[in-house]
Order: structure tokens, then sequence, then C-alpha cells
């Protein structure tokens, strides 16, 4: 594996950062890293000035709001962590707004969960909110929510969060930054013989048993969710790699050459999301008119007005069949409306949401980004 080519950030579209409690925050003190965290946001604003979109997936939190609520390090209960949370996110936001402010970038705190991908809704709510923070150049800080975390918050859960917002917003890289450069063989501290890999082009069963379970310091994060990350990610068509976060400029360091393990994508992340899309169950049909099938096959978005009926019953970001006249199955996508909006809406103009359901909806009905055709529309 070593022998391969690893991808390069290089003309990257999109790039997710994860960065974890260790990196941000001094485990004595508790204070935060301030120079790091400048480095890295210098970082950033050179990858943007390149025109490359970031997101940044970081810990943080509860390591800084332990410190200010004078919690020692060791586990701590879950009220506490909940508060350490609620105190240590406005230091943190505070604290990127700062680096990031001081090269006329703006900052947009974005609180989520796990479930957040899971539910079709509140997944395409998440989307749309990230990409349209991106279309405003802003960086989102993505965190967990951990003020209300109902259980146990957990192990390395980060790491996962990373490249489940990798494939939200469909991005072709993700790097998580860790305080190792790499995947091992073993354990590099405890045994000298081990080898990191440059390149992995699948995980597998003997891979996977190389990862160890423990984090180090503040950080929850083990090699074992990394490797979960990755499946994830290059799965969705996204290039992962973890790299050395400790030193100064790590993502400038990482795109000069630093040692790494990079996963390779499956494919690109708009055909693995199409892909993923199509394998949905539909909840039910849209039938459209013949102008829209001729929009769709340029590339456009599902408008209400090309819709001529309406079937089944489904809630907001279920997926739904895309039917031609006389029946022709298009193609399928996520629709932005109930099944009882989406009737009342069909075959009105997009200026006419407002009046028939009394608040400003989105115009298209399916946009074209969370839509998968096939046949003629193909």
């Amino acid at each position: 594996m070593a022998s391969l080519t690893p991808p390069s950030m290089a003309g990257a579209r999109r790039l997710v950062v994860k960065i974890g409690s260790a990196l941000l925050v001094d485990a004595a003190t508790g204070e935060l890293k301030a120079r790091w965290l400048q480095s890295l946001c210098d970082d950033v604003a050179a990858l943007k000035a390149q025109g490359t979109e970031v997101v940044l997936v970081s810990s943080g939190s509860i390591a800084l709001g332990r410190g200010v609520l004078g919690l020692g390090l060791g586990n701590l209960a879950l009220e506490q962590a909940q508060a350490a949370a609620a105190v240590g996110q406005i230091g943190l936001a505070a604290a990127y707004d700062r680096a990031l402010r001081s090269h006329g970038i703006t900052v947009a705190q974005v609180l989520v969960t796990l479930e957040d991908s899971a539910n079709r809704r509140r997944y395409l709510n998440s989307r749309n909110t990230l990409e349209t923070l991106l279309g405003f150049g802003a960086v989102p800080i993505v965190n967990e929510n951990d003020t209300i975390a109902t259980d146990e918050i957990r192990y390395g859960d980060n790491d996962r969060l990373a490249a489940q917002v990798a494939v939200t917003v469909g991005a072709d890289h993700l790097v998580l930054l860790s305080d190792v450069d790499g995947l091992y063989t073993a354990n590099p501290n405890e045994d000298e013989t081990a080898r990191r890999f440059d390149v992995v082009e699948r995980i597998t069963p003997e891979i996977e048993a190389m990862a160890g379970d423990a984090g180090s310091g503040l950080s929850k994060g083990g090699m074992k969710t990394k490797l979960m990350a990755a499946k994830t990610a290059t799965g969705a068509g996204c290039a992962m790699a973890i790299t050395l976060g400790t030193r100064m400029h790590p993502l400038a360091r990482l795109a000069e050459g630093e040692t790494a393990t990079w996963f390779t994508a499956e494919g690109d992340p708009a055909h693995a999301r199409k892909g993923w899309i199509g394998s949905m169950k539909p909840q039910g049909r849209v039938i459209v008119d013949a102008g829209a099938v001729s929009a769709l096959e340029r590339g456009r978005s599902l408008l209400p007005a090309g819709v001529t009926g309406v079937e089944g019953v489904f809630g907001r970001g279920e997926p739904v069949e895309i039917l031609g006249p006389g029946g022709i199955f298009l193609g399928q996508g996520l629709t932005r409306y109930t099944a009882e909006e989406a009737r009342a809406l069909a075959g009105h103009q997009s200026g006419e949401i407002e009046e028939i359901l009394g608040y400003p909806g989105r115009a298209a009905l399916v946009h074209r980004d969370d839509m998968t055709l096939f046949a003629r529309a193909g």
C-alpha cells in the first residue's frame, strides 16, 4: 500500500476538517492553545483564497468549559459534561471568530447531533443551512450539541460526526487532525517495528484489527472511530486523511506532503449521493408534465409549476418517485414539501408559494441536488 500515490489536497472543492480537544486545549491548564488555533485558521484562509470551501468540525467545548468551572481531568458525570459544554462553547466560538475575522472571514456556529443525519427532514435542514452558509463564504464551525445530550456523551463521536458532515455537504476531502500521523500496523509508541500506511484503498478486517481503542489526554477519539469515519466518507466519494495536527499550520503541512494516511474515495461525492437517494424506498409519487421533463433533462430542479399530480402520503425530506406523462418513470428525489403541501402547490408558480401555504417556502419541490434520474431523463 505504501507504493500507491496518495490523494492530493490540490484543487479540493470542499474540505471538512476535524479538530480534537487535545489539539485545542492544554491538558494541564485547561486553556485554549491560541497560537496553534491561529495557525490553523491562517491555513483555512489560504485554502479559501485558492477557492476551497471549508467546514470545521471542532471538539473542545467540554475541555474548555471544565477548566473555567474548575473541574479536573477524568470522567465527568453527564450533568457536569453538559454544563462544561454550555460554558465552553461560548469561548470556543469566540476564539474561532477572532482567528478567522482577522482574515475577513465570517464564522458560523452550527450545533448538531448524530441523529440529524439519520432523520431525512433534519438531514435536509442541516444540509440546506450548511450549503447556504458556504454560499455566503462563511466557515461553519460544527460541533455536537453536547449541552442537550440525553445519554452519555459517546466515545469518539466527532470523528464519525465529521464524516457525516462531509457526506452531508458533499465534500471531496476530509482531514482528521490527530496526535498521530496516520494508521500504523501496530501502536508506534509500543512497537518500534510498526509501519505507517501511506494509502489505504480498502478497509479490510485485517486493517480494522490494527486499530486500538484508547484516546489520549483530553481527546476521546481512537483509531477505531477514525476507521469508522473513513468507511463513511470514502463510501460517499470523499477521500480522507489522518495526519498529525500538533504542529503549527497542520493543513499547509499536509498540502506540502506531510506524512499521513490517505483513504481513497470510492467514486465522487455527487455520484455516491445520487446512488444513496436512488436506493431509498419511495413514499409517494409526483407526476410531472412534458415541460418539467425537458427541464429535468437540462439539469434543472423540479418546480411546483410542472407538477400535475401527487400520490401517496409523505413528509418533507422523504423520497418520492418522479413520473412523466403516461406514467414513465424518470427517477427519484427527496421532496422539500409534504404530500399535502405538494398537492396544494401543484401547477402553481414558485412566486405563489407564500400565498398558498401562508409562509415563504423554497422554490423547488425537489432540488436537483436531491434527485437521481433514470430512463429518458438520465
